[in-house]
Formats: structure tokens, C-alpha cells, sequence
């Protein structure tokens, strides 16, 4: 999808030429469902297969491709990654940035979106309120579009009903509201990254997914529109080639406008292969946790008290109920259907006034279906991850699951008590989340994805109270909820990124992206009882946010249009961008702040990766290398010192690592970190084999 050429040009008609060429003058207008105008040149027509391969021989068309529906990825965060209250600020700057944000829509009543003492919005704002019937922006919420496949913005309502944007949005620029809490469950200040950006929302996705077609839509006016950053938390559940990726060709023409567009990772892990944004002009995001933990404990007739994982919002007043387990207390399915609470397999006159026992996570739905006074269910898989279930109920670990088995297998009327959810110190954040997709990039093998990782468990924010805030339809309606995913740890990574442009607004999409890598916390790899392959870097990228050190990097690697274009022309790609003849290298050779190869299985290796970093510290800088790795390769850096005269100076090296040949699934990792005694710039060095299922 090609940038609008200079001077006089009519998209729309031009458009629709080409289209009537194929389908006829007179289906050409019902075919057609978007021109987009604004930003890029293409657009979204109903076409059959034989009319996509006509329409894909014109010489004037690069590229045609479907358009899928992609699905969302789901007030201590703040806090825990040094972005406090008392954290240097501009709060001039601040409201001139505009954080652009497409999802669900948004709730415009929340008070995270109140305008009190705000001014009108930034000169440079082109957009406009489109948000449909009783829908009104403000000088907060400064902008609202709305699209659905084949009608115009004004009769889509921009109003969130899944709750899903209220809350990326408030986490990335919401206000700071006093006393927000889930029923009194992590109880504190709500606030954004940047509490005093303005927001403009973009609604592309309902109930059904996020059509790809109204992705671009979304993108072409946004760019348009003049927002700073951009914060899409979603995606596909696979990584798709860049040229028939909406997110990656919407991203790619925000890039060329100086605006950086940040991912959401994906929710598939903890598999390896599972991430789903690898544009290395994208910020691909990943969860972790924070240094706070929700609990929801379980409390035993017999005094044992077992610590579970549930927002449980519910006080039982520590009244013990009587306990029953998923198969006796059905009479439509079989047994091993009842044991996890399937569907409809409860029977309610033998579950009233009583706690059912699943051995699945989902038997919670079933036991509010079958209207159980609470649930008790095994959820191994999601261990470090508490979900908002729609009564008393909590999800216990293997092996406190059987200690509550035995309990009911031994006694003659075993009884217990869920108690209401509290939060706890965790000690060992962050770590990965395990729903968070892990590497390595299926497109581009030597580009490291995700890129970075952001808090993304059990995050307060701003809700929707029309939407359902757990899993089920239910009556309880909440202006602030808490959910998990690489959808939350987005909206994070923008808001950091939105701070950043507060003290450095001339800064480049990958500027903005260097500094935050280079200065994030090193973080560990989770032990994985299926395999070390899919951790470390492939889980969490450069590590854990930062955004304080950020704002003085010391060094940065910059990475321009032309750069990208050249990494893809390495790749056979010309969907972008021009190839010239004799273009050589490779995806390695691209300035990234992070290094990675993937290489043959078994045999020796030697990779070199080429790099430019640019001076935005102090004059008279001297950097000195340092390589952290272990006997499994050699790193070597050439040269070892580098020495700045004054800000904005560039110098080259070259980063050689070799080793003896790797096994299948093999990753080995380093870290290359250069050092002036005040800035360390540490970039992550990844070396690989094929994974092999």
C-alpha cells in the first residue's frame, strides 16, 4: 500500500478506476468499501477470488491481500516501573501529546477522561468528534472515529461496550483519579503515563474481532489526524507476512510521519513461535508481572487455608458452605465431562448453597450458570494470573487442589470458605506472564521479538459499565476492573513512550524505541517445565521497562525509512519501498538496538552484526564496551571505546559472534553493554537454532 503521491491527486476516483476495470462501472460503487485518503493510497472492495487475481496483475496495484479479523489482546504499574508521582515531568508538554488509541471505542464519562483544568487541544490537532448519538469528547478526549465494514464513521458509535479501549486508554493517558478500586480490591490512585496527553480514540473492534479493513481506516486518520502515538493492543494469533499485515503497513506509513505505533505482543504463550507482531518498525510488547499479587484464599473446615489466584470480589463473612465435587453433582453428562464443569452439565437443585469443586478453570462459568453459591477450581496453566470471576470463587495449583480433594474424599461433610481477594507482595517480579506470546520472529528470523516486556497482570483501570467486567454476562457494573494480557502491557510501553516525547519531541519512532530498550531492567528467564527455548529473550526482549532512565539514554540506535526499506529489500520485499539492483545483507545488518541469528543446527557459526549509535548525552563521552555471556559463544566488539566530541556525533561498530554448532532448540544469550560511568546501553544478543516440534 503506497504512499499518496505529491501534488494533484484523486485517491477516490483513481480508486475506483481501477476497480471498475475489473468488476464492472456498475458494480464498481457496491463493490468498493473504503478508499483510504488521508494518509496512504489503497482500498477495501468486496472482490471474488478471480476478481483478487485480476486486480492483482494491474501494474498500477502492489499488493492485494484479505482483510482478517484480529482479535484484542487483555494501580501499582505505574509505580513499579519508576514512573511515580514525583517523577520529573512537563505538564506544558505533556498536553500538547496526543495519544492516539484503536480498540473497542471508549467510555467518555469516566472520570480518567474528564477535562477539568484542561485547555483546547494542541494547534497541530486535525481530527474531529465523530463518536456517534450522545457521545461527546472534551479538551481531554479531544477526538473520536468510529468504522464498520462498509458504513461511514457517523453512524458508527465510538461508545466502548466491551470495556476493553476504556481501559488501554486509561492506562496509557488516563487522569488521576483518587480512591479507584475493584469493590475495595487493589484499592490506590488511577492514573495514565502520561495523566495530562490528550486521547483520541479510534473504535475498530466489537463482540466479533477487529476487521482489518477498518484497521487501515483507523491508521489513515490518525495519522492524519496529527496524534503523537499510537497504541494498538491487537493482533492475529500468528505472525503474517508484512505486506498482508493491516498493523504492519498501517504502522509502517505512521513510522514515515515521525509516529510510533506500539503492539500488543500476543496472548498464545507460553509456546515459543506464538508472537504475533515482528515489524521491526513496530514496538512488539510483552506482559509481566508486578510487584503486586492478587490472592483469593480458601479456607478448609478442617483449618487449612489455601492460597489461590481469582479477583474475588465477594465476602463470605468466613461462613463455611458445603463443598461438592463437579461429578456428583451432575446427571446430563459423563463423568469425565463433569469433573470440569462443562457446559450445562451442573445440575442447580443439587448445587444451591454450595461450593462446586472443578477440575478445570472454565467450571467457574458452569458453576454461575448453574447458580452455585461459589467455585473452587484447578487452574495450572494460568497460575500467575488473576481473572475477575462472576461469584465467590478461586483457582488453586495442583497441588493445593488436592489437598482439597482429599479433604472432600475423607470427610463425611466437608465444608469450606472463599475469602474476599487482597493483595500480596511478590518478590520475584517481574516475570514473563504465561500468556504472553513468545519468539522467535517467524518473518524476520534475525529481528528479536517482542522487543521489549511492560506490567500486564492484574492491571486497575478505567472499565466500561455497560460491558460484563469477568467472563460471563452478569449484573454487576463497575466503573474500574482489572484484567490481564499483552493488551494492558501496551498501553504501558505507549504512555512510557508518550513521556519520552515530553522531553524530547523532535526524537524518531526509533529513537523513542532505543532508549526505552537500552535502559530496561534485565530480567530473568522463567523456568518452563516444557522447554527453556521460548524464555529469556524470546519471552521478555530487552527486558522490563524503565521510562526515568530513559529520557537520558546516553546512546541510541537510529533506524530510517530508508533503512527499512533496505532490510526489506534484503528479503525480497518491494511492497514498501523501491528495491534498487544488487542489494545486499541482510535483516541483521538493520541499526536495532537488539541482535539476534538464527543459525543452521550443528554447524560452527560466525555472524557479525554492523551498528551506529548516535550521542544524545554530554560532550567528551567515552564509551567502553562490556559483553556478558557465558563459554556457549565468543562476542567480540570492534572497536572496544568509543569516544563522542558533542551531542548528536555518530560512530560504527561491528559485533562479532561465533560459536560450535548448536542442537535444535537450541538459544544461547548474551548482552552487549556500553558504559561512559553514568549511561549503561545494554542490548540483548540472541544465537539460535530452528525450533523442531
Amino acid at each position: 500500500m503506497g504512499s499518496l503521491p505529491e501534488g494533484e491527486y484523486s485517491p477516490t476516483s483513481t480508486h475506483l478506476s481501477v476497480l471498475q476495470e475489473v468488476v464492472g462501472e456498475s458494480a464498481a460503487a457496491e463493490s468498493m468499501v473504503r478508499s483510504y485518503t488521508r494518509s496512504f493510497n489503497g482500498f477495501a472492495a468486496r472482490l471474488s477470488d478471480e476478481e483478487q487475481q485480476r486486480i492483482a496483475s494491474k501494474k498500477e496495484v502492489i499488493s492485494v491481500f484479505p482483510s482478517r479479523m484480529l482479535q484484542l489482546q487483555t494501580t501499582r504499574s505505574w509505580d513499579f516501573v519508576g514512573l511515580t508521582e514525583t517523577a520529573k515531568r512537563q505538564p506544558s508538554v505533556e498536553s500538547n501529546v496526543i495519544v492516539g488509541v484503536i480498540d473497542t471505542g471508549i467510555w467518555p464519562e469516566s472520570e480518567s477522561f474528564s477535562d477539568e483544568g484542561y485547555g483546547p487541544p494542541p494547534k497541530k490537532w486535525k481530527g474531529t468528534c465523530e463518536g456517534g448519538g450522545n457521545f461527546t469528547c472534551n479538551n481531554k478526549l479531544i477526538g473520536a472515529r468510529g468504522y464498520s465494514l462498509g458504513s461511514s464513521t457517523e453512524n458508527a458509535s465510538v461508545r466502548d461496550e466491551e470495556g476493553h479501549g476504556t481501559h488501554t486508554a486509561s492506562t496509557a493517558a488516563g487522569n488521576k483519579v483518587m480512591d479507584a478500586s475493584f469493590f475495595g480490591v487493589a484499592k490506590g490512585i488511577a492514573r495514565g503515563g502520561v495523566p495530562s496527553a490528550r486521547i483520541a480514540a479510534y473504535k475498530v473492534c466489537d463482540e466479533g474481532g477487529c476487521s482489518e479493513n477498518d484497521i487501515l481506516a483507523a491508521f489513515d486518520d490518525a495519522i492524519a489526524d496529527g496524534v503523537d502515538i499510537i497504541t494498538i493492543s491487537v493482533g492475529g494469533d500468528k505472525a503474517g507476512p508484512f505486506d498482508a499485515d493491516s498493523i504492519a503497513i498501517g504502522s509502517f506509513h505512521a513510522m514515515e510521519k515521525g509516529i510510533l505505533t506500539v503492539q500488543s505482543a500476543g496472548n498464545s504463550g507460553p509456546a515459543p513461535i506464538t508472537v504475533s507482531s515482528v515489524a521491526p518498525w513496530l514496538f512488539s510488547i510483552a506482559a509481566s508481572s508486578i510487584d503486586r499479587k492478587i490472592i483469593s484464599k480458601v479456607v478448609l473446615a478442617n483449618g487449612k487455608a489455601l492460597i489461590g489466584s481469582a479477583v474475588n470480589s465477594f465476602t463470605l463473612n468466613g461462613t463455611k458452605f458445603p463443598l461438592v465435587y463437579g461429578k456428583d453433582v451432575s446427571s446430563t453428562c459423563s463423568e469425565a465431562e463433569a469433573r470440569v464443569c462443562s457446559a450445562f452439565c451442573l445440575n442447580s437443585s443439587l448445587v444451591e448453597g454450595k461450593i462446586v469443586v472443578c477440575d478445570d478453570a472454565s467450571g467457574s462459568k458452569e458453576a454461575h450458570r448453574a447458580s452455585a453459591l461459589g467455585a473452587i477450581v484447578l487452574n495450572e496453566d494460568r497460575k500467575d494470573v488473576a481473572f475477575v470471576l462472576s461469584l465467590p470463587a478461586s483457582t488453586l495449583v495442583n497441588e493445593d487442589y488436592d489437598v482439597v480433594m482429599s479433604y472432600i474424599n475423607s470427610t463425611e461433610n466437608p465444608q469450606g470458605s472463599i475469602l474476599k481477594s487482597e493483595g500480596i507482595k511478590d518478590t520475584h517480579a517481574p516475570a514473563a506472564a504465561s500468556f504472553s506470546s513468545r519468539g522467535p520472529n517467524t518473518i524476520a528470523s534475525d529481528i528479536l521479538k517482542p522487543d521489549i516486556s511492560a506490567p500486564g497482570i492484574d492491571i486497575l483501570a478505567a472499565f466500561s459499565p455497560d460491558a460484563s467486567p469477568s467472563s460471563v454476562p452478569e449484573k454487576r457494573s463497575v466503573k474500574y476492573n482489572i484484567l490481564s494480557g499483552t493488551s494492558m502491557a501496551c498501553p504501558h510501553v505507549a504512555g512510557a513512550a508518550a513521556y519520552l516525547k515530553t522531553f524530547h519531541p523532535d526524537w524518531s519512532p526509533s529513537a523513542i524505541k532505543s532508549a526505552l530498550m537500552t535502559t530496561a531492567w534485565p530480567m530473568n528467564a522463567t523456568k518452563n517445565p516444557d522447554g527453556e527455548y521460548g524464555e529469556g529473550e524470546f519471552a521478555f526482549g530487552a527486558g522490563h521497562i524503565n521510562p526515568v532512565k530513559a529520557v537520558e539514554p546516553g546512546l541510541i540506535y537510529e533506524a530510517s525509512k530508508d533503512d527499512y526499506i533496505k532490510m526489506l529489500c534484503s528479503m525480497n520485499i518491494s511492497f514498501f519501498g523501491n528495491c534498487s539492483e544488487g542489494i545486499k545483507g541482510s535483516p541483521k545488518d538493520l541499526n536495532y538496538p537488539s541482535m539476534q541469528a538464527l543459525v543452521e543446527i550443528d554447524k560452527s557459526f560466525t555472524v557479525e552484526f554492523p551498528r551506529i549509535v548516535t550521542n544524545v548525552g554530554p560532550s567528551k563521552s567515552t564509551y567502553v564496551v562490556k559483553v556478558i555471556t557465558d563459554s556457549q559463544i565468543n562476542v567480540s566488539v570492534k572497536p572496544n571505546t568509543l569516544f563522542f566530541k558533542s551531542p548528536g556525533e555518530t560512530k560504527p561498530f561491528v559485533v562479532t559472534v561465533s560459536g560450535k554448532g548448536k542442537p535444535s532448540n537450541t538459544r544461547v544469550s548474551a548482552s552487549l553493554v556500553w558504559s561512559d560511568g553514568t549511561h549503561d546501553v545494554r542490548s540483548p544478543i540472541v544465537v539460535y537454532t530452528n525450533y523442531v516440534f
